[in-house]
Order: structure tokens, then sequence, then C-alpha cells
């Protein structure tokens, strides 16, 4: 049969279908965009249930793929249309019930003509064409610039399973795949289940893989290419472990396999149901959009965050280990018992950060992971709950497109300390009692986040109504202070003040902390009590310290049980300013540190006196999470410094000058400890302005010096060129050019392009500038790459050339490029230069321009208050 006749028949079998049948109501209610609303959804998921996909696929590793979706449900009406996601797709065969028919079809939907549908059991059969993706979603292609072999892996979450296969792209639409996959005869192919047969045709080997268990779009994948493999069978599930071939030597099986284990027998006995999968594979990626992703039975990690040029520190350790026990809770929570509509996106990602520190304090030799929560995601929370733009953990989620506007760190680490602080409310039994009977309830099923709040009270035996309503649906950070009066060195008088976020985010709420009392003695600040009270309201009195020893030095949330910021009493903040190395306990030091640096950004504490501080107190700490906590606060310090007005410019060389040369100190005097050795050195890298310090890295890379104990591997040495490059460096670009010949991989080349677009060159970054802001066919992870580095907080005036031209176009960028980009877009290139001219402008855009998105409108608020605060610090600051 030609195809003009074919077309003919097909015209014609779709206007009898018209013609035979019922009035229906109108065939759809979707806005013709890719994306789905939640009553749309919900609309769909109430007529379509037990559904099926059988997939196959043909991969060559060219730039396109061909497949074939059979898609299998019960439809219980036939009275409307039916939309299919499929995105972006050339169709090439069509059938409903086995009637060949003209699609119709959008480019992101298919409307099923309800003529051609029974109520009852269906079958769809799309066969088609596809580009593969490069921006990290749907089926992502990569080309190993060493090799030139080709990797493929899928990334679906929110709604990108459809730009690989048709489907109903929404999390309440469970069901179960059958894959089946033709690949080039050297590939591996990975997926929810481990292959059931393979057979080899020519050049090629077809994949079988039997049914999977029910799981939503989100929670499938399929990776597949000439992927390097290490196995353990050492435990109670098969573990197996993929990379790229040319970064098999970056990788150490050990330690994955190590925390693997360790992670599957911790969370087997918390939550008492077996792992609910028949195999554990992990895969690391290039070119991943986030850190990692919880495909059930096949997780995904990025290469950028995973794979090191020598042997990794114990912190990049630890967070390996966290990261790995993050995405594991998930294969219970999310993957076995997953929400019903993306609002509850959050509580997945809470609860997996929770449960992934718990596991990685209990299970792991990392037995110090709280302090590290508290001191790196739990600020990030606090941060963005303090801002203009936060929002409550539970939020509406309007479309497929809103999904990841609220994913931050309230999402993960507020949310997290939320369920942290429950679990201290209601007993860590009760807890887990609750969260065990959660998941064998909703097992394989949907959940909504009633449900797991309804399971947690039952079984503490507690109404949680209020506690959700103060903590789920409502924004903003609480503080609270110790208010005391002593008498004869005694206390006469103790209460905890709680104030609210803002006027507009004035709710107070009810927690359980621990409230610590200390004094000072010739060498060490001595723990008198630790009390535990709960508190709410304004105003608690704790009688039960009254008549004790009159304390140097409260901290209301000792151990941190709380998600409150602490504002110290006069008499604490004192004590804590002058006496930082009597501090025995670390986490207590680390709080205290925080409290300094909270104060700095509140106006409380000058800027000069902070760094004072730092560069008495910190030489000599010895704890590395603490030590990495200060340096951070100091990285934030930087880009003040580098942005102050010409007035306060004096100070702020000499202050750089001083974290410089502390850090350099540091580094020759710890060469017997390699993490703290490299921490200190990347922190002087970072600071190295003088030209003496530039000489020196230039150097250091060329054996002209050498500092004992300190290895210059690939990763240091692209920093120390990319530094260089930022302050043009008379070698810089010598540096740039033969590094970028002798590491032609896939990380040299985008940390040469890091380099190449820091350096200091107001033509050539307006031209990258124009090239990200226009379509181009550079993969979006370099595009992020340019993003990232095109202006240094120290290149203010570079910024200014273009200021404009990012705040005119910002609004078209919004609506053209998609929230993908935006994300990193509004992050990074949104101007910030410490001015008020600057706030203005950014209010002006704000103003004007409603219709922006959601998430670049909140980019957008974060970046005015950055700017408020910047001006804050720096008039507090002493000249």
């Amino acid at each position: 049969m030609n195809l003009l006749h074919t077309a003919v028949v097909i015209v014609i079998s779709v206007v009898l279908a018209a013609c035979n049948s019922t009035p229906r109501e109108p065939i759809s209610s979707r806005d013709g965009s890719a994306y789905i609303s939640q009553q749309s959804a919900a609309q769909r998921s109430a007529r379509v249930s037990d559904v099926h996909y059988d997939l196959d696929f043909t991969l060559t590793g060219g730039t396109t793929f061909s497949a074939t979706t059979n898609v299998n449900f019960n439809l219980s009406d036939t009275n409307k249309a039916l939309t299919l996601d499929l995105n972006q797709a050339t169709i090439s065969h069509f059938s409903i019930n086995g009637k060949k028919v003209y699609p119709n079809y959008n480019n992101r939907y298919i409307t099923l003509n309800p003529g051609l549908l029974v109520s009852g059991r269906n079958t769809v059969e799309v066969q088609f064409t596809r580009a593969h993706s490069t921006n990290g979603e749907g089926l992502h292609r990569f080309v190993d610039p060493v090799d030139d072999k080709v990797y493929l892996y899928s990334h679906f979450e929110p709604a990108a399973a459809q730009q690989m296969f048709a489907v109903f792209d929404q999390p309440d639409l469970k069901a179960t795949y059958t894959l089946s996959v033709t690949a080039p005869k050297e590939w591996t192919v990975i997926s929810a289940m481990r292959e059931s047969s393979t057979t080899e045709q020519g050049d090629t080997r077809q994949w079988h893989f039997p049914q999977s268990p029910k799981l939503s779009p989100y929670n499938f994948s399929m990776h597949a290419g000439p992927y390097h493999q290490w196995t353990d069978n050492s435990g109670k599930y098969p573990l197996r472990l993929f990379a790229r071939q040319s970064v098999v030597d970056q990788v150490t099986p050990q330690d994955w396999f190590t925390y693997t284990q360790q992670g599957l027998t911790f969370f087997d006995e918390y939550f008492g149901i077996p792992y609910p999968f028949k195999k554990y594979d992990q895969v690391l990626v290039p070119d991943f959009l986030y850190g990692a992703m919880e495909n059930a039975a096949a997780i995904t990690f990025s290469e950028s965050r995973f794979l090191f040029n020598t042997e990794m520190t114990a912190t990049q350790k630890q967070r390996l280990a966290g990261v790995i026990m993050h995405e594991m809770a998930h294969q219970w929570f999310g993957n076995l018992v997953t929400m019903k509509w993306w609002n509850g996106l959050w509580l997945n990602e809470s609860f997996a950060s929770f449960m992934g520190t718990l596991a990685t304090a209990e299970a792991t030799e990392f037995t110090y992971a709280w302090r590290s929560f508290y001191a790196n995601n739990k600020q990030s929370a606090y941060h963005l709950d303090s801002q203009a733009s936060t929002h409550p953990i539970e939020v509406p989620v309007a479309t497929t497109q809103n999904a990841f506007d609220n994913i931050d760190a309230i999402t993960y680490s507020k949310g997290a300390s939320a369920l942290k602080q429950l679990n201290h409310l209601l007993g860590e039994k009760a807890f887990q009692t609750g969260v065990r009977n959660y998941l064998t309830q909703y097992s394989y099923q949907n959940a909504e986040l009633n449900d797991f709040i309804k399971s947690l009270g039952k079984a503490a035996n507690k109404n949680l109504t209020t506690w959700s309503q103060q903590w789920l649906y409502e924004a903003g950070v609480n503080s609270i202070q110790a208010s005391f009066s002593c008498e004869n060195g005694r206390i006469t008088q103790f209460s905890l003040n709680q104030s609210a976020a803002s006027d507009t985010l004035p709710t107070l709420r009810e927690q359980h902390v621990q409230i610590g009392l200390f004094t000072k003695g010739r060498n060490r600040l001595h723990h008198n009590i630790s009390m535990p009270v709960t508190y709410s309201g304004s105003t608690t009195n704790v009688t039960s310290l009254v008549g004790l020893y009159c304390p140097d030095l409260v901290y209301p949330n000792y151990q941190d049980w709380g998600f409150v910021k602490v504002n110290l009493d006069p008499v604490s903040f004192n004590t804590a300013k002058q006496n930082l190395r009597l501090v025995k306990d670390p986490l207590l030091r680390s709080m205290l540190w925080q409290s300094l640096w909270d104060s700095v950004e509140d106006g409380s504490l000058s800027l000069n006196d902070y760094i004072g501080t730092v560069l008495v107190n910190l030489p000599g700490e010895t704890d590395d999470t603490i030590v990495g906590q200060v340096l951070s606060s100091l990285s934030k310090t930087r880009v003040y410094l580098d942005k102050m007005a010409p007035i306060n410019q004096r100070y702020a060389r000499k202050a750089i000058r001083a974290i410089e040369q502390m850090s350099l100190r540091k580094v020759m005097i710890n060469s017997h400890n390699r993490d703290f050795q490299r921490r200190w050195f990347s922190n002087y890298i970072a600071f190295a302005r003088s030209q003496d310090a530039l000489n020196n890295i230039d150097a250091l890379l060329n054996n002209k010096a050498s500092i004992k104990g300190l290895t210059l591997d690939q990763d240091l040495r692209w920093m120390m060129i990319s530094h260089l490059n930022r302050y043009d460096h008379p070698s810089a670009m010598y540096w740039l050019r033969k590094e970028r010949e002798l590491d032609s991989s896939d990380s040299g080349q985008k940390s040469a392009l890091a380099a190449e677009v820091s350096r200091p060159d107001a033509l050539k970054k307006r031209q990258w500038l124009t090239r990200i802001q226009q379509d181009t066919n550079l993969p979006f992870s370099k595009q992020r790459t340019i993003m990232d580095n095109l202006y240094p907080s120290e290149q203010k005036s570079l910024s200014a050339v273009t200021a404009d031209q990012r705040l005119t176009t910002l609004a078209q960028l919004d609506k053209d490029k998609g929230p993908v980009f935006m994300r990193s877009y509004a992050k990074d290139l949104i101007p910030t230069d410490c001015s008020y001219g600057n706030v203005s402008a950014l209010q002006h855009l704000q103003s004007n321009n409603e219709q922006l998105s959601d998430g670049t409108q909140r980019a957008l608020k974060e970046a005015i208050q950055q700017e408020q605060k910047c001006l804050l610090i720096t008039s507090k600051m002493s000249r």
C-alpha cells in the first residue's frame, strides 16, 4: 500500500469514527502545553486505572532513537477524550484498540478519540522516533570527548518520561512496565529490573526485562551504553555500580558498596519492610542536573559531585555516604509509597533527608553526621526561610511546570528539621512505629500528607493538627532568646522569649528543645545542666532553672533539637565572642560560630569584628566540620568585601590579605593532615589577590615552588588555573592552553570553559552572555558552566557593563527558555552590586513584570533582599 492510499484510509476512518459517535463533552481541558494541571491530572486518574506499559526501544548511539509504546489500561467511561503524553516525537504508526488511525497530536500530547475507546480494557500503540535530550531530562545522550563512546541515561522527575515514551505522566497513575531494548552489542542496559535474557543479532543485542512492580512514571528508568560495571554479591541484595570507561580510575567501588550495604541493613531494620526491589544498581552519569535521582533500583548520581582525581577526603566520603542513604530512603518513601501529586514532593525529600542523615550517623563511621547537617543543610534552610521569598513547606502545585518551583532548602532541610523535631516531640519509638505503619498500609500505592501525619499521630496517640498547621502550612523561621536574672550567683528568673519571623509571618510554634547552661572555667566552658523544655507562645517561664548557679552562657537549643534561630542574650553573646576556644563540645562551638555570623547578617555585629574573631580563633580550630562551616562564612564575607563601596575598600584589601596569609600558614603547618591541608589550600586560592599569592600559585603549577604534603592533582590544578585567569595573571592563558591540551576529559573541558569565561574581558563576556541568551547547540551543562563563572564577585564593574541587558531581557528569556534553564540563569545572572541604585532597578523590574514565572519572581526577590543585606552589613563597618 502506498503512502497516499494509507493517508486516505486513515482520514476516512477518523471521519467515520467521528460521525458514528454520540455527542460527548469537549475533547480536552488541557492548554496545549506539555504541562498538565493538577485538576486535569485528577480528572484523568479518576477515569484511568490498572496501567501497563510494554516498551520497545531501538538505540543506535546516534542523535535519535526509535521506540514503540503499547499502553494498556482500564477506562471507566468514554464520555470525553483522553490525553496521552508524548513530547516532541515523530509518530510513524498509531492505533487504538487495534484500529490504525491518524494521531490527533500537538507535539506534546495525543488526544485519544473517545469513539475508539471502550469502557474497560484499552490498548494504544504508538511507534515513533525522537531526538535524544541534551539538557539532562528525558533520555539524555552524552558523547565522551575522550574516546567518543556514547552513553545514555534517563531522568524523568517531575514529568519528563513523556520525552522518552508515550505515558500518562503523573505520579498517581502507577503502572507496571515490560521493557525490550535493542542496542549495540558492547552496551549494557540498566532498568528497574534485571534483564531476563539477552539475544545477539549481528552487531546488536536485544535485552528483555520482566514486568516491574507498580511504579510512578518518574520512578521508572532506562540507562544504556558501554558502561564499566562493578559487582558486589556479598550482602542480602545484589549490588552493581556503573560508570563511563574513561573515568574508571576515579571511582572507588569499595566505598560505594560499603555504604550501600550499611544502608540497606539499617533501613531494612528501621522500616521493618525488606528492600522492595530485587537488585540495587547505582550509575554515575555526566551532565546531570541534580546531585542524584532515586529511580527504582537504578539510582543515578552526578559525576561532577562524586568523581575526584585523587583519594576522597573524609568530607567527600561523608557526602557520598549521605547521598547514597538519601536516595536509598526514597526506595521505600517515594518509590514503594508515592505522593499523589507534586505538592507532596517536599515530604519525599524531607523524609529522605532526615532518614539519610539518621542512617549516616547510625550506620557508618560518620557518627557526627547531624553536626554536618546543622553546619550546612540547616543553615541553608535558615537562610532561605528568612528571605522575602520564603514559602510554607507544603504549598499548592498548579501544574507540572510548577513542580520544582519550591524544591529548595525549605523543601529538603527545613522539612527534615521539622521531622527531626517531631521525632523528639513524639518520641523515637512512636515516630518509627508511625513510619512503619504508613509504609505497610500504602505499599505500591499513592498517599497524601494527611495519611502520613495520621499514621504518626495514631502511633503516638497525639493529635497533630495544630503541629501540621504551624510547621507545614506557615512560612518563616522563629527566633528564641533566653532571658534571666540572678542574685547572689543564683538564677532568680528564667524564661524563653520567642519572636515571629516578621509582622507578615506572625506564627509562633511549639517546640521541644534542650536549654544548656554553662559557666567559665580557667581552661574550658563548664556544662552545668541540660534541661528539656517544651515552649510555645511569646514567653515560656522555665521555673525549674530558678535557684541554679548563674550561667556565663545559655544556649536555648542545645544539641540542636529544634528548628529555630538563636539570638544570644547579652551575657552569652559576650562569652561566645571572647571564649570560643574554651568550648570543648564541637556542636555547641559550631552553633556559637553560627550565632556570631547570624549577628553579622542581622546587623548587630560588624563584619570587622567577625573577621577579627575568625583571625584569632579559627587557626586553633581542629574540627574539620567547624573549619568548613567558618570558611563557608568567609566565602560569603569575601563577596561582601568584593562589593564594598570605595570608602571601605582599603579595609577590604587588608582583610582579604590577612585571610590569604592565615590560609597559607595553615596549609604549610598541616602537611601531616591531607584533608585539612586541602581544605585550607582551597581557601588560600579563593582569597589569593596579592601579586605575591598569584605568583606563588603560578610557581606551584610550574614546579618552581612546592608545599610539603600537598599534591597538585587535576582538580587542584584547574582550581588554580581558573583563579589565575580570573585575575588575568600574565601566565594565565599559557596554563589554560596547556592544561586544556593535557586534560581532554568532560570535566577538563568544563573547567577550561569556566576559566575562560571568568577572564576580565568585557567584550568576551558580552559575547558569552549573548550566546547563552540565544538558541545555541551548546549542551546545557556547558551553558550552566558559563552562567556559574561569567561574573565573579570581584568583577563588579564588568558585571555592570551588561547589567541593563540582563534586566531588560529577563522577562523574554523567562518566557522562552523554560524552568530548567531559568533556575540557573536567574540564580547567577540577575545583577547584584551592593548599591541602592541596583536595588531600585531590581524593584522596578519586579513591579513591571508580574507575568514572570514563580521561580524567577522568587529569584528576583532574593536578589533584592541580598542587595539590602549587603548594604546593611557594609553600613555597619567600622572604617
